[in-house]
């Protein structure tokens, strides 16, 4: 008698509970776009933002003022540089008469 009883005790019980909540529904993520690789892809895609110095190319520069806090890298013929490769690291390629000519990502 007493089996019973607990019995419909537990089913009265789990009959009272109320349902559980499903989770809302993840909206699907886009695929993330493939990072570039090497300096040409990095460029290309201009993950570095350097486009907005493309209008110095052919200037001296040590005549351009450059914002600081830029992750900017100066190279100039014979500098040596590490070959650690960076997408977001705006290098400004100078000549070896100090004429600006080229800014990468890399």
């Amino acid at each position: 008698m007493i089996r019973a009883s607990l019995f419909a005790f537990a089913l009265l019980a789990a009959a009272c509970t109320p349902p559980a909540e499903t989770p809302p529904e993840q909206p699907v993520a886009e695929e993330p776009t493939a990072l570039p690789q090497t300096a040409a892809e990095a460029t290309a895609q201009d993950t570095c933002g350097a486009a907005q110095y493309r209008d110095l190319v052919g200037q001296n520069f040590a005549a351009v003022s450059l914002p600081a806090g830029n992750n900017i890298r100066i190279i100039q013929p014979d500098t040596m540089v590490t070959q650690d490769f960076s997408p977001t690291r705006i290098n400004m390629i100078v000549g070896a008469d100090g004429i600006i000519t080229a800014f990468e990502c890399y």
